[in-house]
């Protein structure tokens, strides 16, 4: 998919169904004038609706839908007759999506099934008819509840990748290379900063059949957690990530450092994100002898497993594999 197909933020105006009026009416018959009471309700303003399609991976079909207006519910009537609920607007988006009320910035859905649906607007409830207040000490009620009021305001669509692995590196580090050789996925590779601008899945397969699934994404630069860069953009993909596999260059100046401004931004952005479990993963290592390979692991922490790789010569890639599968299998809690 181009960059200018992925749109993983959009803003959209919703207005949901007023609810529709009870209806204030008496039944006539022939031989009994005066019946009673018998006005219906009236029906529910429609809702707008969130649901997960896993054939979507972009909220580009969104880009012109800007104003979302649900139906009204139709007015009560006689011979209690309860009018229509007003036609419900389903907005179909990729699994990973939250919602938020651009006011509050409260998170008020998050679709990650295929076929979930949320309401994410509720319309209005419709008015009770006349024939709801009948009693025996007020046969004849003159009145009935109007419609309550549709629900009008802002809301903030923001899709984070679903990927089990997330890979993160500065521009250059060898994330796309490595998907495109351990995935079949076909991400964009030169050699200059920012060659990923979009994330890019792939699946890995594993022994017996089994696979799981790691993202390659745009990558991270010193100040992101404060917006330079590719910001924001880059780093809310990572927080549906359940291993991240740090991505460092055999060619770098400074591995320890590249390592500490990694980390440092994630905590930064969020700090929830330390939890997750952490890998390192020394990529073009096909240019290193053991000495500079012993000086490099004095470099990095003690305390996250690491490896050396090579997407050229596919050194290390089945042992690559083997660790990512572990940590994503082995049992909660440790």
């Amino acid at each position: 998919m181009s960059e200018k197909n992925f749109i993983d933020y959009i803003r959209i105006f919703c207005k949901s169904g007023h609810g529709g009026a009870g209806c204030k009416h008496f039944m006539r018959t022939k031989y009994n004038p005066k019946a009673g009471p018998d006005g219906g309700d009236g029906g529910r303003g429609g809702h707008i609706i969130l649901k997960g399609n896993v054939q979507l991976w972009t909220l580009l079909h969104l880009r012109y839908f800007k104003n979302v207006l649900a139906e009204n519910g139709e007015s009560g009537s006689g011979s209690n007759c309860s009018g229509k609920n007003g036609k419900d607007i389903i907005i179909e988006v990729p699994l990973g999506t939250i919602a938020r009320d651009e006011e509050t910035g409260k998170i008020e859905a998050e679709i990650l099934e295929d076929g979930q649906e949320i309401i994410l607007v509720r319309g209005g409830r419709g008015g009770l008819g006349n024939a709801n207040f009948a009693t025996a000490t007020n046969q004849a009620p003159e009145y009935a509840q109007p419609g309550e009021g549709g629900v009008e305001n802002w809301k903030i669509l923001e899709l984070k990748v679903l990927a089990d692995v997330g890979l993160v590196g500065f521009p250059n580090a060898g994330k796309s290379t490595l998907l495109s050789v351990i995935t079949a996925a076909k991400p964009k590779i030169a050699d200059y900063a920012f060659t990923t601008l979009t994330p890019q899945l792939g699946m890995v397969e594993y022994r017996d059949g089994k696979s799981f699934c790691i993202a390659d994404l745009p990558g991270i630069i010193e100040g992101a957690a404060e917006g330079k860069g590719l910001g924001h953009r880059f780093l809310r993909h990572i927080e549906r990530n359940s291993v991240l596999l740090f991505l460092i260059p055999a060619d770098s100046s400074d591995h320890k450092k590249e390592f500490e401004v990694l980390y440092n931004e994630l905590k930064e952005y969020n700090p929830e994100m330390l939890q997750k479990d952490f890998l390192i993963a020394i990529s073009k290592s096909d240019m290193l002898d053991g000495e500079l390979k012993e000086a490099i692991k004095k470099e990095l922490p003690k305390n996250i497993p690491h490896l050396f790789i090579s997407s050229l010569t596919n050194n290390g890639l089945i042992e690559l594999k083997d660790l990512l599968w572990e940590n994503l299998n082995k049992p909660s809690g440790n």
